[in-house]
């Protein structure tokens, strides 16, 4: 009877103030989907530091008149490198097996391939690094000075480029959209924080003769404290709702629409429905506790009946 008695109450504080319990709703709704927007970038990021990284070397370019003797040399850096662990393993590509990769790397345009001279592609070592993200220790390994900006390396060398640097850049430049998108859903939540406080405060002020009366006949504080808490929760629990509903939207409209050919491509992994369910229950947790706890301190600290 009394469990009966409060879901009335809940449904009924909800109805009597419709305008701001969806004005709570969507404002939790909003600050949720941006949290649940920036963990999916993050996961987007988790893969494609995997995929990406699997795939990282660093290219030895090499002088055109490099001798047999600078290339054992170089060649036994590498082999250095490899005994300590740096380097998993290494090719000579040679010019001839360069320019037939270049053709097949830029098949698809064929007026650069045609104005790009056999000579102009250099033979190189393509090496794999046991640890991507150390793609640095290699160019330090050939690197003889760095002095006035201009950077020397070991003789029959003439640059060491590496794929990490890039990566890096890209990877910094996600994550600078993961924190931004995560800045701003706190700022969500502090705002849906304040509109769920000011809500049962409202809720409890026009409330206040019958809760009144409750107590004058016995009902405990808590008793009396119950549905408004409630009546937060559910409106957190409606607005994580919405916010999946909306990151499934945004995956079907935006994801694989704007970006259907760079997923075909693999240039970025797909956002499944299992990726968005596996964030589900953070989102429903976060806007349940959130509303739920925001009701309770407010009529602890503001409401006395």
């Amino acid at each position: 009877m009394r469990l009966k008695f409060i879901l009335s109450e809940v449904g009924a504080g909800l109805r009597r103030n419709l305008t701001m319990t969806i004005a709570m709703i969507l404002t939790t709704a909003i600050s949720l989907g941006l949290l649940g927007a920036g963990l999916l970038i993050k996961r987007e990021i988790d893969t494609m530091k995997d995929i990406y990284y699997d795939k990282v070397q660093v290219s030895i370019f090499l002088d055109d008149d490099v001798t047999d003797e600078q290339r054992d040399a170089i060649e036994g850096k590498l082999d250095d490198l490899e005994a300590d662990n740096e380097v998993s393993e290494y090719f000579y590509e040679s010019k001839e097996e360069a320019y037939e990769r270049f053709k097949q790397q830029f098949e698809t345009q064929q007026a650069f391939v045609e104005n790009t001279p056999a000579e102009a592609i250099p033979a190189s070592y393509r090496v794999s690094l046991v640890n991507a993200e150390r793609y640095e220790a290699i160019a330090e390994a050939f690197t003889v000075s760095t002095s006035g900006g201009e950077v020397a390396f070991d003789e029959g060398i003439n640059t060491v480029q590496d794929e990490g640097e890039v990566l890096d850049k890209l990877f910094s430049v996600l994550n600078g959209l993961r924190n931004a998108t995560i800045a701003i859903a706190i700022t969500g939540a502090i705002a849906a924080l304040l509109l769920i406080s000011n809500t049962v405060q409202l809720a409890a002020f026009t409330r206040r003769t019958e809760t009144g009366i409750m107590r004058l006949v016995g009902a405990s504080r808590w008793y009396t404290q119950v549905p408004f808490v409630l009546e937060a929760a559910v409106a957190g629990l409606l607005g994580a709702a919405l916010a999946v509903a909306g990151l499934f939207a945004t995956k079907r409209f935006l994801v694989e629409g704007a970006f259907a050919s760079m997923i075909e491509s693999g240039t970025i992994p797909p956002v499944h429905a299992s990726d968005i369910w596996a964030v589900s229950p953070l989102i429903a947790g976060a806007g349940v506790l959130l509303a739920g706890v925001t009701a309770w301190l407010t009529l602890r600290l503001y409401v006395r009946t």
